[in-house]
């Protein structure tokens, strides 16, 4: 018998797990008949791509009553051998599991839920036990082991007696868990959380035998399959409630809540195949994490294939989880073949277009609903906008945007239609928070027309949109770009005053400007900084630097001064060059800061504005 000690990691999971998740600690059988079959998803995949025959393929549960009170779940799939056993249930393969524990909040450490998210719910098992033993046999494998623990320090491992490949776990249940070794509680948990699983899972248990009196007369020994073994996405909408959808999709995606909602859709023709797909209520956790984990499985023809492959769907879409089944694919696809198959790729384009139309198609009847799923899954739709040009233009109906003009969101389609009818472009403004953009100085003459301003308070809002050019042929203008000075050239001559006094300033600025233009546009404000139509704005330079592209060659901005303004009118009239230094690198450095970007050296800018003030 080998003695072995938990990696450090594990002991750390499992004392989570015993003392945070006793109010759902009926999630371990979940969690143990979801691995049997897996495990039996594994041997059926070995068999149809290595050409030979399997036994039913099954689950089995019993339990014994009494002082001694067990209960064991058992499964003829693939097996584990010696070392698969050590490395299975004596360590976490998931990378990053252990920064993820030691970063928990209180809260998270009661949700039950992310025991599945990371690929550890055999742990589960220790909330109910006093003791598990793992024996298993891996297929083609003489031997079969024995894996014993108390979920403490320590495991041994031994040999065992097993006829055939496969695993059983034997709980022996502790306080916590005796209500478990009861034919109606597992029946009703089976009925709840595992309904679904492909393969039929069976129950043993002795029940009592009367007479016409009502007498006990014995007992009879019976096995019955407790679960409807239907690949649910495979039954037909019709005889589905959407209970059974919500169900399924809190069982296998991990999930507390009901999903917003769901389209199934059956594909007959030249290739067919099943989808399930689920929006869920709350953005996945790890959404804007590089290495997110797919939420869409692949199965061929009922088939198990991967759950970890983040071609099936374009990365703009990785919120989607649910369920692609294709009757066209080679069982043996690998991850490699799958990008280059012309099925995976049909699959994919249609399964995109019937997404991205079931959203217009809420968006139009469900306004509400519509609203609650642009508040959690906006920005990846944007992210669309650049990575999908074959569906761009439907992507472009069904992006939000928050607006000077109406409370909430907005879409391009709704901003055209009240556009004035001297308005000759759709106009935005990118950068910071919405609160800030709102009140930003040069709004104030777009207001005035009446002309409405869409505020840009994602990130990349201005890669993304910036790139669009026009929507419907009308273009897309920042007005914190130059190019969006040209609407208002016609609104005021600008005097060779005002020109000598841009020249003065931007003289002053030296490369710290771009350019000094005169606005036509400004009031109640001295400057404000703009970029150039082809350089990013001072936000998306700054965004750059902290996504690590900070060797880009850096763009100085466009300053946009008031020749009406007081403090400008001093600059003009003065001779004194220390004074007109001063004035000129204030007057960037308040341009700059009204657009929440702090000047390079704020001690120096004090100084200055300082010694103006005195």
């Amino acid at each position: 018998m080998e003695r072995k000690q938990f990696k450090t990691e594990v002991s750390d999971l499992l004392h989570l797990i015993i003392h945070s998740l006793y109010s759902h600690k009926e999630i371990f059988l979940r969690e143990l008949v979801s691995n049997a079959s897996d495990a039996l998803d594994k041997l059926r995949y070995r068999s149809l791509t290595e050409n030979f025959p399997t036994p039913e393929l099954r689950i089995d549960l019993s339990f014994t009553e009494g002082d001694k009170r067990t209960l064991t779940i058992s499964d003829n799939g693939i097996g584990m051998t010696h070392d698969e056993l050590s490395e299975n249930l004596g360590t976490i393969a998931h990378s990053g599991t252990k920064r993820f524990l030691q970063n928990l909040t209180d809260d998270q450490k009661t949700n039950s839920n992310l025991i599945g998210q990371f690929g550890v719910g055999f742990y589960s098992a220790f909330m109910v036990a006093d003791k598990v033993e793992v024996t298993s046999k891996g297929w083609g494998e003489e031997k079969a082991y024995r894996w014993s623990s108390d979920g403490k320090e320590k495991y041994t491992i031994e040999e065992a007696e097993r006829e055939e490949n496969g695993t059983t776990i034997v709980i022996y249940l502790n306080d916590e868990g005796k209500e478990y070794a009861n034919r109606w509680q597992i029946e009703n948990l089976i009925k709840q959380y595992s309904d679904h699983i492909a393969y039929p899972i069976y129950l043993a248990y002795d029940q009592n035998t009367y007479d016409d009196k009502y007498n006990v007369t014995g007992t009879e020994h019976k096995v019955e399959q407790i679960n409807s073994a239907s690949a649910l996405w495979r039954r037909s909408k019709s005889e589905l409630k959407e209970e059974d959808y919500n169900d399924f999709y809190k069982n296998t995606c991990y999930d507390s809540e009901n999903p917003l909602f769901y389209i199934h859709t059956k594909a007959e023709g030249a290739t067919e195949y099943t989808t399930l797909f689920f929006i869920p209520a709350k953005a996945p956790f790890d959404m804007y994490h590089a290495d997110y984990k797919s939420g869409v499985k692949l199965y061929v023809r009922r088939v198990y294939i991967t759950d970890d492959d983040k071609e099936l769907l374009p990365t703009y879409l990785r919120f989607v989880r649910g369920i692609i089944d294709s009757e066209d694919l080679p069982l043996n696809v690998s991850r490699e073949i799958l990008q280059q198959n012309k099925v995976m790729t049909a699959i994919r384009t249609a399964s995109v277009k019937k997404l991205l139309s079931e959203f217009k198609k809420i968006s139009e009847q469900n306004p509400e609903l519509y609203t609650k799923f642009i508040e959690q899954y906006n920005r990846p739709l944007k992210e669309g906008l650049y990575q999908d040009y074959a569906n761009r233009d439907d992507l472009l109906e069904l992006v939000r945007f928050k607006s000077t003009a109406v409370d909430g969101y907005t879409s391009l389609a709704q901003y055209k239609e009240r556009m004035k009818s001297d308005q000759k472009s759709i106009y935005y403004i990118t950068g910071g928070k919405e609160e800030s953009l709102k009140y930003s100085p040069l709004l104030a003459s777009y207001k005035e027309k009446g002309y409405e301003v869409l505020l840009m308070t994602d990130d990349i809002d201005e890669l993304v949109i910036g790139s669009m050019g026009k929507y419907k042929d009308i273009e897309l203008k920042a007005v914190n770009k130059t190019d969006a000075l040209d609407d208002f050239a016609g609104d005021k001559k600008v005097a060779k005053e005002d020109e000598k006094v841009a020249e003065k300033i931007k003289k002053a600025l030296g490369e710290r400007v771009k350019d000094v233009k005169v606005s036509t546009r400004l009031s109640g404000v001295s400057a404000v900084v703009v970029a150039d139509s082809n350089d990013p704005t001072v936000q998306m330079q700054q965004l750059l630097k902290a996504m690590g592209q900070g060797d880009m060659p850096e763009s100085a901005p466009v300053l946009e001064i008031n020749a009406e303004d007081p403090f400008v009118k001093k600059i003009a009239d003065s001779e004194d060059e220390s004074f007109i230094s001063d004035a000129c690198s204030v007057l960037l450095d308040q341009a700059l800061l009204s657009e929440g970007v702090m000047p390079k050296n704020p001690a120096e800018f004090t100084a200055k504005l300082h010694s103006l003030l005195i």
